[in-house]
């Protein structure tokens, strides 16, 4: 149960002592863990209780995506390349894992969005909001990935012991989700166009990750999705899910460490700006 008590900041005390600031980062986070899951709680039972589909609707998303493209595919309207797996496997897997992604880097500034009277009347740690996104991702993610392992039975595709690897290919993409997520919030919270931007942007920097194409094999095309980040995440949580052995797990073990780096960098910005924030919010 959380506890409040007092902490005094002075204008510099996070900025000249670093570690200080980390350490009561990591402490505010664990103090909060019951505020974060009753948040949770509370806006998914608010999510779910009036729609007649109920948890369905965390995966009618992608599915929808998922059958516009088999259609374009299946008309000529669009050829696709050659893939390892069956188009359908491909793109619905594809699809489904880059939700997930959306999802942890969108709750971060809904979270704190949907917070500000809260934010602008109580004092408490501001890490319950970002738990409260977190186990809400986590939630609609286990509802897609059951659904989609299902999906891949009726397909005929058989998960090897690679699915004893795949929830790190989960963790990994709400990491980076998450990661991105709170490098925005901060102007997300000031300026409105920035939450609408960036989805757009993913909209187009999907196309570049082998989410509903295969890599291209040469060309300038082929080197931007070589350097995109995402591609080792999406490839090598595909690739543990479906039993083929991953290609690019050093690449992956690369990208994951940088986002734990930029994790901790984003999460002290967040923390140094929501004081400035809550002021203006409530001014």
């Amino acid at each position: 149960m959380y506890k409040p008590s007092v902490t005094t900041y002075t204008p510099h005390s996070s900025v000249s002592n670093p570690l200080a600031m980390l350490v009561q980062m990591f402490r505010d986070l664990a103090r909060s863990r019951d505020l974060g899951w009753r948040l949770a709680v509370r806006d998914i039972q608010a999510q779910y209780r009036q729609a007649y589909l109920g948890v369905i609707w965390a995966f009618i998303a992608p599915l929808s995506t998922t059958i516009t493209w088999l259609f374009l595919n299946g008309t000529g309207i669009i050829s696709v390349g050659e893939t390892e797996l069956p188009y359908p496997v491909y793109i619905i897997t594809g699809t489904i894992l880059w939700s997930i992604m959306i999802d942890a880097m969108n709750a971060p500034l809904q979270q704190t969005n949907a917070a500000r009277d809260m934010l602008a009347k109580l004092n408490f740690p501001r890490e319950g909001i970002l738990l409260s996104g977190l186990y809400q991702v986590l939630f609609n993610s286990g509802i897609k990935l059951i659904i989609l392992i299902c999906a891949l039975l009726v397909l005929g595709i058989t998960p090897g012991w690679g699915l004893l690897l795949f929830p790190l290919g989960i963790l990994s993409l709400v990491l980076v989700g998450t990661v991105i997520g709170l490098l925005i919030t901060p102007i997300g919270m000031l300026y409105t166009d920035i939450g609408r931007a960036v989805p757009l942007f993913m909209n187009f920097v999907m196309y570049l990750t082998p989410v509903v194409f295969p890599m291209p094999k040469e060309g300038w095309v082929a080197t931007l999705f070589q350097i995109n980040p995402m591609t080792p995440i999406i490839l090598t949580a595909r690739d543990w899910l479906t039993g083929f052995p991953p290609d690019y797990l050093m690449y992956f073990l690369g990208v994951n460490a940088v986002a734990l780096f930029l994790l901790i960098l984003a999460w002290s910005a967040y923390r140094l700006a929501m004081p400035i924030l809550i002021e203006r919010m409530s001014s």
